[in-house]
């Protein structure tokens, strides 16, 4: 199973948005997380890069 990591702008601890994300939709302008225990997240801005090999995701707020 691969899980990441999703930070808002930069990667770094203060700016962890979600752990343990399983899905990541782009909707409407918003990223939607949803980790392993059914939460959503929604954040409103783009996918800016991911790394599922290392697990983590960097999404650019609007």
């Amino acid at each position: 199973m691969c899980l990441s990591t999703v930070y808002k702008n930069v990667m770094e601890p203060a700016a962890i948005a979600m752990k343990n994300v399983m899905s990541i939709e782009c909707r409407d302008g918003k990223v939607i997380l949803t980790d392993l225990m059914e939460r959503q997240v929604e954040i409103i801005g783009t996918l800016e890069s991911a790394n599922l090999v290392d697990g983590y995701v960097i999404v650019r707020e609007a």
